[in-house]
């Protein structure tokens, strides 16, 4: 799909104490390895984690306090309407905190699934919040495959969001990744909206 707009982004838009406030709730709990579609990582056979981990190696925990979406949820709509994308969307999966180490990523994926999740609905907006400062970390960056004619791609780097407090919307099936970190430790918060099937 050719769009006019594959992103919307906002430079510092959430407060750096808000961010850290993130960080600090979301370490209470106990954080897991990084999986790829739906999959639980710790049911997984050792085969299929080697597999995983190629694709995907990071720490993640899934959180959904009400307020992280009072938070987020503005952007999410506002983004959708500037873009000009108007896509229906009416729920949030829980969130997701990652954290990016010295050689962490994840590699080329969408966030959206061919077939509706167990409501009904799929993924169609997805929002990724830098929780770090520019300075903690090097590499770990955002890059999008954006098709520009349809023979033709190019890699765009999101230097944009690079701040903290920045953040991203997109559309959920737009290829991206986040390239290893070369150096400190990265921290962000990705959020799926979902709404009915795309007709």
């Amino acid at each position: 799909m050719i769009l006019k707009n594959y992103y919307y982004f906002y430079k510092k838009a959430v407060p750096i104490h808000k961010c850290d406030e993130i960080i600090k709730f979301a370490k209470n709990f106990k954080l897991e390895q990084g999986s790829i579609d739906r999959r639980v990582y710790k049911n997984e056979s050792n085969k299929l984690k080697k597999v995983i981990k190629k694709r995907r190696n990071s720490k993640v925990k899934f959180i959904n306090p009400q307020w992280l979406y009072e938070l987020l949820q503005p952007f999410v709509q506002h983004a959708n309407e500037k873009s000009n994308w108007n896509f229906q969307w009416d729920w949030s999966e829980d969130c997701q905190f990652t954290i990016y180490k010295k050689n962490e990523y994840y590699d080329w994926h969408a966030d959206s699934f061919y077939t509706p999740n167990i409501n009904g609905r799929i993924r169609k907006l997805s929002m990724t919040l830098n929780l770090s400062d520019p300075d903690d970390y090097e590499g770990g960056n955002l890059e999008f495959d954006i098709p520009s004619v349809p023979s033709h791609r190019k890699t765009e780097t999101l230097t944009q969001i690079r701040d903290k407090g920045s953040l991203v919307v997109f559309p959920s099936f737009l290829h991206h990744r986040v390239t290893p970190v070369t150096k400190g430790t990265r921290y962000s918060l990705v959020m799926w909206n979902l709404g009915q099937p795309f007709k």
